[in-house]
């Protein structure tokens, strides 16, 4: 009995100090989030504007499970499940599928590695100015239009005034067009594609070669390692991380190339080999104003997306501790 007071007093003190630890903690929240008011305002505009662009878009994915009527809207129309039958139905499905597969195998067999072997590359740079000026010309074509882009591109291959079907001739070959030629054309979209994105992808390899500790390399200097081998035992191992989480984001887009390259540089005659869900997704679309065909090939474009991240990821995480999530 005579403990009782003593301990009814120490549990009021200590729900007293909790109390006040509570508030001294709400207070410097409160203070925190004043004084970094600005990172929270640029926050929620950027939350702003994905939740609007992004999210919100989503409702419109019903229209791919409706008979959709411009004048009833997307609530007065009829619900129906034949666009998905269309789909498979296409005689150009099959085709598109094919073309989407296999120029995403090539971007990502070849257009993949392509900013980590200059990153690498830039990084053995010592001159700061040539470093720089390296950098600048990789990165320009990265802020041109593919309209823009497309246009020097069909100008250098032009038959009649073209620099490179000029070289060509004078080096005694025959002229190609690769804009018409089948056999070249998914090759000239692999490569315009690097040197559209491999300055701009170096970006986030550069900025990870940035954290790697120079004692490292100070190490392996004294255990007489070259330069190549700093590569492949430090950089690299280095980069992995990233080089993981970029890859698996390039599989979930295995069927997503990029509408503005291709439609920009394709026309009829290539059509066998470098029409792509999103060029018939557009014919189909926009021009054929069949909007509910159109989104049932979109959703099936990014549920089989979804389903390869997926599988991708687990696939990865079997082996190491990286991934998305």
């Amino acid at each position: 009995m005579a403990d009782t007071p003593v301990t009814t007093t120490t549990q009021t003190e200590a729900k007293d100090l909790a109390q006040q630890y509570k508030k001294v903690l709400r207070r410097q929240t409160i203070a925190r989030a004043i004084r970094m008011r600005d990172f929270y305002v640029l926050l929620a505009t950027a939350l702003g504007l994905l939740f609007v662009f992004k999210y919100i878009p989503m409702y419109g994915v019903t229209i791919a499970f409706k008979e959709y009527n411009i004048v009833r809207g997307i609530l007065g129309s009829p619900w129906t499940l034949k666009w998905f039958d269309w789909v498979f139905q296409d005689p150009f499905f099959f085709r598109v599928l094919r073309n989407t597969v296999i120029l995403a195998f090539l971007r990502i067999i070849f257009s993949f590695p392509a900013p980590i072997i200059l990153a690498l590359l830039l990084n053995e740079i010592r001159s700061a100015p040539y470093k720089r000026t390296i950098q600048s010309i990789s990165y320009l074509p990265h802020f041109m239009s593919w309209v823009v882009l497309g246009g020097i591109i069909k100008e250098l291959l032009s038959m009649q005034r073209g620099a490179i079907p000029f070289i060509m001739t004078q080096l005694g070959m025959e002229p190609i067009n690769f804009l018409t030629d089948i056999q070249m054309f998914r090759g000239l979209i692999v490569v315009t594609g690097i040197w559209q994105g491999v300055g701009w992808g170096t970006i986030v390899y550069l900025a990870a070669l940035a954290g790697v500790d120079v004692q490292l390399y100070e190490s392996a200097a004294i255990d007489g390692a070259n330069r190549f081998q700093n590569a492949i035992y430090i950089t690299i191992p280095t980069l992995v991380p990233v080089i993981t989480i970029l890859f698996l984001l390039s599989i979930g887009n295995i069927l997503e190339f990029g509408f503005d390259q291709i439609f920009n540089l394709y026309n009829p005659v290539v059509y066998e080999v470098s029409d792509v869900f999103e060029t018939l997704v557009y014919r189909s679309g926009i021009q054929g104003a069949r909007y509910s065909y159109a989104t049932a090939i979109q959703l099936f474009q990014n549920l089989v997306g979804l389903i390869v991240l997926v599988l991708a990821n687990a696939i990865v995480r079997r082996y190491n501790e990286y991934g998305v999530w």
